[in-house]
């Protein structure tokens, strides 16, 4: 681990202490516990994770995938010039000879050509994110602009997708490599994120003072097999962070979107086109030094380098249980990796993908720094986590309609059944199980799926970041509504829909109309912080008679629709809907309400 270079010896000789010397005293062996991989964090600790912090992933109520995540299956074995590629001798490279996999998925790996860039116009240059319009500028900031012209919010995120991943099309990375198989792609351009999140934000956002240790931002170090987290209490002041760095100590900023508009923007977008929470955390390491432990997450991870490079290397699942874990692991044991399927050196402007389960882990080379940010989604979003919420609710509906469901059990079976029985012959056993699987058969009947579907739907709008709007929907909603106080009272105030006043959703995907026990509710997103569940769940009870109205809107989107064309039951209730979701900022219209005023 970096020790603060040539100014370390004065410092001693000055009887001067690092902020990691003064951490190191305050906290005491028994607090500063250092943790080796492979052993659990004590209570309260942190672990090496690249799991959505945040209000937004991962993260979206938007269109399906082009094509539907198949089953991992076992891809082709990267060639040996792919998995040494770039590989670098230096301490702490993997020894190899480790604990081999019974059966380990071998993920292919995808490189785009350095430079590889496609003739004006086509669709692969618009995935690029080039050429660009005279004066539309590029990296982050240019391409933001571009998809705020995009209607349909739905083909906004499928495009961002799509330059996320460029050159590699949507539809190959997600038959090939989603949720199966490490992606890398190599771009040669070092400003393809430019505009997305620096260095340089990161200390603007420890001057600004909302910054805490802990809460927003983690000290860590990795060296010799040991994972350590240096969080001192309170706020991350810049002159301690920075000798933290300093001392070879990484600085990983929980949801930078809390504290920058363009990452933000960027998954506030992108959360629609994975339906699931898209969240970030940004690495900053220093030359030479790592500064976490092997480990596998429970998230789909897209890195993204900014600055610097980092030395990567990806190890595939060690087992089946491995293979789309449903949570994260422990810090893991360098030996019991075996040989990596990717080893890379990624460079600013580069992509790494791996999937959930895929152990991963990252240092910098002596030469340089790193920062990259790692955006992730799919947490918790799998078919068993939807089971675990339709099963109760098919066995309570099934207790309540149904009697078998409620008759007793025999009265002897705790005689036949039973682990210490398990090996019994007995005719009771056989019927005994028949009549179990006969009731889980029947069970389906009782699925309210939809119904689960819903409230998966529900929780993710509760994840989701608030939309970002641009200038004319602005204009066009109630945040850009000129209602204020002048000359001594409130002026334009009166929000004027009529019969003949064109609407359309914000976004598609930032409402859910959910039946529940208490009545019809709209969930919505439009009201949510920045900071991942700051707010309690959005929503608003529906009479039964708007259902019509507000799917009817659904259907429209992107299309505006006049108010009259609202199917509900007279003019009072469709203005009435209309002016309700306006409020709500659910609903911009065709043209400002008030018309001449500049926002």
């Amino acid at each position: 681990m970096a020790a603060g270079g040539a100014e370390e010896p004065e410092r001693r000789r000055l009887g001067r202490l690092s902020a990691l010397d003064v951490y190191r005293r305050a906290a005491g062996a028994g607090r500063l516990e250092r943790r080796r991989r492979g052993t659990p964090l004590p209570a309260g600790g942190r672990r090496a994770k690249a799991r959505p912090r945040r209000r937004g992933g991962a993260g979206s109520g938007g269109p399906e995938p082009e094509a539907p995540p198949q089953p991992p299956v076992a891809a082709a074995a990267p060639s040996a010039a792919e998995r040494t590629e770039a590989r670098p001798s230096r301490r702490g490279e993997a020894a190899g000879g480790g604990r081999q996999p019974e059966a380990p998925p071998q993920p292919s790996v995808a490189a785009a050509a350095p430079g590889h860039v496609e003739p004006a116009g086509s669709p692969e240059a618009k995935r690029q994110g080039g050429p660009r319009p005279a004066g539309e500028g590029g990296g982050v900031a240019g391409l933001l602009r571009r998809l705020g012209r995009v209607e349909d919010s739905r083909r906004r995120a499928a495009e961002l997708f799509g330059w996320l991943l460029a050159p590699v099309p949507p539809g190959e990375f997600l038959g090939r490599h989603w949720e199966r198989a490490p992606l890398l792609v190599r771009r040669g351009d070092p400003g393809y994120y430019a505009g997305l999140f620096s260095t340089a934000e990161l200390d603007a956002a420890l001057r600004g003072g909302e910054v805490l240790f802990g809460a927003h931002l983690d000290v860590t170090s990795y060296a010799e097999g040991v994972r350590e987290t240096h969080n001192p209490c309170g706020r991350a002041l810049p002159a301690v962070a920075w000798d933290f760095y300093r001392n070879g100590c990484s600085l990983r900023l929980l949801s930078p979107q809390a504290f920058s508009p363009a990452v933000w923007h960027f998954l506030s977008i992108l959360q629609e086109h994975f339906g699931s929470m898209a969240g970030a955390n940004a690495y900053l390491t220093p030359p030479g030094t790592q500064g976490f432990a092997p480990h596998y997450d429970d998230i789909e991870a897209f890195v993204l380098q900014l600055e610097g490079k980092k030395h990567w290397r990806v190890y595939g699942p060690r087992t089946g249980a491995e293979v789309l874990p449903q949570f994260s692991s422990a810090n893991l044991v360098q030996a019991e990796l075996g040989e990596p399927v990717l080893e890379t050196v990624l460079e600013a402007g580069d992509l790494l993908y791996f999937p959930r389960g895929f152990i991963h882990q990252a240092d910098c080379l002596p030469d340089a720094h790193s920062l990259h940010i790692t955006v992730s989604s799919y947490q918790r979003n799998s078919w068993g986590d939807l089971l675990e919420k339709l099963l109760p609710a098919a066995l309570q509906m099934a207790l309540e309609e149904d009697v078998e469901y409620r008759q007793g059990l025999p009265m002897d079976c705790l005689g036949y059944m039973g682990v210490a029985n398990s090996d019994t012959v007995d005719a009771r056993r056989t019927a005994f199980v028949e009549k179990v699987q006969s009731l889980m058969k029947k069970l389906i009947d009782y699925a309210p799926i939809d119904a689960a579907v819903d409230q998966r739907a529900k929780s993710f709008l509760h994840d989701c970041l608030p939309p970002v709007l641009t200038q004319s929907e602005k204009a066009q909603s109630i945040y850009g509504f000129p209602a204020r106080w002048q000359d001594g009272g409130p002026r334009d105030v009166d929000i004027l829909i009529t019969k003949e006043t064109e609407v359309r959703l914000l976004r598609h995907g930032i409402v859910r109309l959910c039946n529940e026990e208490a009545g019809v509710m709209l969930y919505y997103t439009t009201e949510n912080s920045r900071v991942y569940h700051k707010e309690e769940p959005k929503f608003l009870e529906i009479d039964p008679e708007y259902t019509d109205g507000i799917e009817f809107l659904l259907s429209s989107y992107p299309n505006h629709v006049s108010v009259d064309a609202l199917p509900c039951d007279s003019l009072e209730d469709k203005i009435s809907l209309a002016t309700l979701l306006f409020e709500k900022g659910i609903l911009t219209t065709k043209k400002p309400l008030v018309q001449g005023f500049i926002f």
